[in-house]
């Protein structure tokens, strides 16, 4: 394991007096200034805060395309993809555009045949789907690299709409639209929105164009404020960046949630995970919700996950959730055991770790390779890939990277200098996929750590914690605890993490794994775990710690949840 460098985050007094001269609660004010907020505009989280859809580029004209499609009674089909963001984006489209009036199913491409997006071989599918053959093919979270999949569907008498928010490659698809905040000259303020977020905006911008046709009245058509639990849910689980709209997006969601308005899959999925919905958080969305969905996607079809999103049936949702909750029990398992194997391969085989790690069994799961690199990456802090064999011999393979290595373009390097090695790529700075003829893999692991020397200019990498300095002793209780879960942390908006010195008073081991603490500062007596941390700390700790909620017996008190402890002086 790495060990991690402290650090503390730049402070910004003057903001962060601004925001408390508005009302906003000292803590919140000096955490959030230090995350870029710099005036109480930017935490307003109400509807009305919301950039336009009009902004998005395509938006309108894809939207006109819909409403002629819905009025001329067309059969449309959304591709979906096969991950947490792609089923919600499916979901929100498919509750959205039937309750506009639209003849509409979807397609979801399965991950070990078809492989991701539109290909031709989807194509293929959707011109035998059970529903009709579609007139029009509207993409969601995926279409943006696919332009040999719009060509073939064009050639089949089928239009596309493209929605994505995938990084474009220097060609687009020839699509009849391509709405996606991240294609070149899209003026989009938000590069971030997820997927669901990118359908979400193109289903308002259908409402308002059938309110213009007089489909609608004036402030009339369907409530799609009911879908911001699914877009709540899609946008955290896809990690997306949390700027202030995706922010207010999933805070609008989260209230629907804590309010018990919510979809009846997300409903039974808090049941099978054991979670409160009043007390619904990003944690619950990225660690609880989202991979049972994604189980779905990784072990089998992602059908179930969808179906779960956009059954209205309480009790066949929760049918559906159990077995996305026993799905994700397997995926949990298989993932434990390649991982123990990725690390005992690439140790033996590995003399001196250099600036990447690869790993590559070809008896793994296809489905459960990403999070194995995401572990291995955790483990040596290196950009890291993991393979396993497809049915038709090629090497697919899920990265994930640190903050300084942006993934796809390594990729991108890489395939540029090694032509033909790397049969397709796609993805973002910290996650992508790729596919590889075998036996270019030991080429191309030389051929990836090369790229990735060359573009940082660095062969080893350190983690940073990044902390907000000391909790100040009157904010180290329960009620501040709470105050700072109902706010909305994630990827680009970290939750906040502080640093003290402590007197570790107790320690013991929970389960042969967990460190259970009693710490003292000043006057303070604190309970403390270390999650997956073994061995026994010095009496006196310099400590990063998230401050939580402890909910035993009804009784709530403040909890430390340590990220990263060491005697004084140790820490960097």
């Amino acid at each position: 394991m790495v060990t991690p460098k402290l650090s503390v985050r730049s402070a910004n007094p003057e903001a962060a007096r601004l925001l408390e001269a508005s009302g906003i609660h000292p803590l919140l004010s000096r955490l959030w200034a230090a995350r870029g907020v710099h005036q109480p505009e930017d935490v307003r989280l109400a509807w009305g805060a919301m950039i336009p859809p009009g902004q998005l580029t395509q938006v309108e004209y894809a939207a006109g395309l819909l409403a002629d499609a819905i009025r001329d009674g067309k059969r449309l089909l959304i591709v979906a993809d096969y991950d947490c963001d792609g089923a919600t984006a499916c979901a929100v489209g498919l509750r959205a555009l039937r309750s506009m009036g639209a003849s509409v199913d979807y397609l979801v491409p399965n991950r070990f045949e078809t492989g991701y997006g539109l290909s031709p071989a989807v194509v293929s599918l959707a011109e035998q789907h059970h529903a009709g053959k579609p007139d029009i093919l509207v993409t969601v979270d995926n279409g943006i690299a696919s332009i040999d999949g719009v060509d073939a569907a064009r050639q089949a008498g089928m239009d596309v709409i493209v929605t994505d928010h995938h990084l474009p490659a220097d060609t687009l698809p020839d699509a009849l639209a391509i709405v996606n905040p991240n294609q070149p000259g899209c003026g989009f303020p938000s590069k971030n929105l997820a997927g669901v977020g990118v359908i979400f905006y193109l289903m308002l911008a259908l409402r308002a164009e059938l309110r213009r046709r007089g489909v609608f009245p004036a402030d009339g058509g369907p409530r799609l404020d009911q879908l911001a639990d699914l877009v709540a849910l899609g946008t955290v689980a896809d990690v997306v960046r949390l700027d202030a709209n995706n922010r207010l997006l999933v805070t609008q969601g989260l209230k629907r949630m804590r309010s018990g308005r919510m979809q009846a899959g997300l409903r039974a999925l808090f049941a099978v995970a054991g979670r409160e919905p009043r007390n619904a958080s990003g944690f619950d969305l990225g660690f609880a919700l989202g991979p049972r969905i994604n189980a779905a996607g990784r072990l089998a079809d992602m059908s179930i996950g969808i179906e779960c999103l956009t059954t209205d049936d309480e009790g066949r949702a929760l049918e559906l959730a159990r077995q996305l909750d026993a799905m994700n029990q397997e995926r949990r398992s298989i993932e434990t055991t390649m991982r123990e194997e990725a690390l005992v391969a690439f140790e033996a085989a590995t003399p001196s770790i250099k600036a990447t790690v690869c790993v590559y069994d070809p008896g793994w799961h296809q489905g459960v390779v990403g999070l194995v690199a995401s572990r291995l990456k955790e483990t040596y802090w290196r950009p890291t890939l993991a393979f396993a064999r497809s049915d038709s011999g090629e090497l697919r393979g899920s990265g994930r990277s640190i903050p300084d290595v942006h993934l796809r373009d390594v990729l991108d390097l890489v395939s540029k200098r090694y032509p033909g090695i790397i049969l397709k790529f796609g993805g973002h700075a910290m996650a992508a996929g790729l596919t590889l003829r075998e036996d270019a893999y030991e080429m191309f692991i030389d051929a990836f750590d090369a790229a990735v020397t060359e573009l940082t200019g660095r062969s080893s990498f350190e983690p940073i914690i990044e902390t907000d300095g000391s909790l100040e002793e009157g904010y180290a209780n329960a009620d501040v605890a709470g105050l700072l879960q109902q706010q909305v942390w994630g990827a680009g908006f970290p939750a906040p993490i502080f640093r003290d010195t402590f007197y570790v008073r107790q320690q013991r081991l929970l389960k042969d794994k967990h460190l259970k603490l009693s710490l003292e500062r000043g006057h303070q007596r604190f309970d403390a775990i270390w999650f997956n941390q073994a061995e026994m700390l010095p009496e006196h700790i310099d400590c990063a710690y998230r401050l939580d909620q402890n909910i035993w017996n009804g009784r709530v008190s403040a909890q430390l949840i340590i990220e990263y402890a060491c005697g004084p002086g140790g820490a960097r």
